[in-house]
């Protein structure tokens, strides 16, 4: 799996994304746009810097991937949560 880092932000498959959350791909994009799934795009600093990361809510389910400034997925992880 590899992020888009191309535009002004990042952007990660539907079928890569619907598979961590326990989705079908096609439900993804709506779901975004509802709201029900949202994000967070971090920049990573001092000893972090040259990585960043993304984190998605669905449901008390959190994804969070590390990703080199490339794209490239370092890590990835899933747990379920309570978001306030």
């Amino acid at each position: 799996m590899k992020i888009d880092m191309s535009g002004d932000q990042p952007t990660i498959d539907a079928r890569d994304l619907g598979q961590l959350l326990d989705l079908p791909p096609d439900e993804v994009q709506n779901l975004m746009r509802a709201g029900e799934i949202t994000s967070r795009f971090e920049t990573g600093e001092d000893e972090d810097a040259g990585k960043v990361r993304l984190t998605f809510f669905h449901r008390g389910r959190r994804v969070r991937l590390t990703c080199s400034k490339d794209g490239t997925v370092l890590s990835t992880t899933r747990v379920t949560t309570e978001r306030p």
